[in-house]
């Protein structure tokens, strides 16, 4: 399936792709990574934020804006780690834009909050607040407009505060505003370029792998085809028996594994009786549905390991490996004797299928198939000479 640009299409400001439905696709795919990712990051976010504990004792000691910092450090610590906490066992878990907003929120609320209760560490906040945008970004796995409203609240919160707060001068606040403006910005093109590559990869990696779909099926095909066609080079068309030349095969080989094990094998050849008879009075498709009954109570009446096939006009030819030959003579009699027990079509209520058998077997190591079948074909021919519907075991055989 060749790649849809307007499936695969990715909006230029969100980074995000345009179709919905490829969206969400996506982000099934990066879920579990996305989890780990964000609960990692998260964590590791939350740590050094409560961390800064412990320079807000140093500066402050045990004055009550120090512990205002502290109670609102432990708040945003365990939101972040309730948040990773929701994250890790939500089950069925989805991608929810609140559920990872809410953190960066949180860290944002935080980090603007410690500027009215120690507003001496202003510089010391500008380096952080840099940093927070800057992880926000690219460092805690979310949405691109998640995450940059959440840095556009930080870094406006953060110039209100400095404005509100401290004694900065006009210029110097200028100056953090722009830096501020500088981080967001390369937060922003880093994240939507990020965003947009790894789509792409995405989308590419979709299309691989819809298009080595799309080989196997072609390659099943091909296979099933080919398969057909091997049946059909293999198997009479009218009977679905084996054809002539696929029997031959067959035969041969079960001749070669018999002699080489010094096992017996026979071989009988099958011929329906009055078939003329059948075509001139009632038809050739009357003619061939007799040849397709003979052939099916063939089939039903011999073993899986024998092997039958057309061998031409009326004549059918059956190969039993491992079989003597009088074994061979007493299948051919219950074959011969379920042939005559089959109902034939209303019209043809005046005859009594039948068919004459003549078998013979395996002499010396030097036989090979075209004289057994020879001799199977003589003593038939002796079988329909003598009144048809018997079994003709070629005598030479029994010596």
């Amino acid at each position: 399936m060749p790649l849809r640009k307007a499936q695969y299409q990715v909006h230029w400001l969100t980074g995000q792709f345009c179709d919905q439905r490829s969206e969400s696709m996506y982000r099934r795919a990066i879920q579990e990574d996305v989890k780990l990712q964000f609960s990692l990051s998260l964590s590791v976010a939350a740590c050094i934020f409560g961390m800064f504990a412990i320079s807000d004792y140093y500066l402050l000691g045990l004055t009550n804006e120090f512990y205002l910092l502290l109670a609102m450090r432990i708040v945003v610590v365990s939101g972040c780690l309730l948040t990773v906490l929701a994250v890790r066992v939500w089950r069925g878990y989805r991608y929810k834009s609140w559920l990872h907003a809410m953190p960066l929120w949180l860290l944002a609320t935080g980090i603007l909050l410690i500027i009215p209760l120690r507003p001496d560490s202003l510089p010391t906040q500008v380096t952080a607040v840099v940093v927070a945008t800057m992880a926000f970004y690219l460092l805690i796995p979310n949405r691109l407009v998640v995450v940059a409203l959440a840095s556009l609240y930080l870094t406006v919160g953060f110039l209100v505060f400095a404005a509100l707060f401290t004694d900065v001068a006009p210029m110097a606040l200028l100056r953090i505003a722009l830096l501020l403006v500088m981080a967001n910005v390369v937060g922003f093109f880093a994240l939507l370029r990020l965003e947009g590559l790894q789509r792409k990869q995405y989308a590419l990696l979709y299309e691989e792998r819809a298009r080595n779909q799309q080989l196997l099926e072609e390659i099943n095909h091909r296979k099933t085809l080919e398969k057909q066609l091997r049946r059909v080079a293999e198997r009479d068309a009218l009977t679905s028996l084996n054809n002539r030349g696929h029997f031959m095969k067959l035969a041969d080989e079960l001749l070669q594994c018999s002699q080489a094990k010094q096992l017996p094998f026979s071989l009988f050849m099958i011929d329906v009786d009055h078939f003329k008879h059948i075509n001139d009075t009632w038809g050739h498709s009357s003619g061939d549905w007799v040849l397709a009954k003979v052939a099916e109570v063939c089939t039903q009446s011999l073993r899986p390991t024998d092997v039958i096939g057309r061998f031409g006009g009326e004549e059918f030819v059956v190969a039993l490996p491992n079989t003597h030959l009088n074994d061979a003579q007493i299948i051919a009699e219950r074959l011969k004797r379920k042939v005559a027990e089959q109902p034939l079509k209303e019209e043809m209520g005046s005859l009594r299928l039948s068919v004459t058998i003549g078998v013979a077997a395996t002499n010396t190591k030097e036989d090979d198939l075209e004289s057994l079948i020879s001799r199977a074909d003589q003593v038939l021919y002796v079988g329909k000479r003598s009144g048809r519907n018997r079994v003709v075991v070629c005598g030479d055989d029994r010596g």
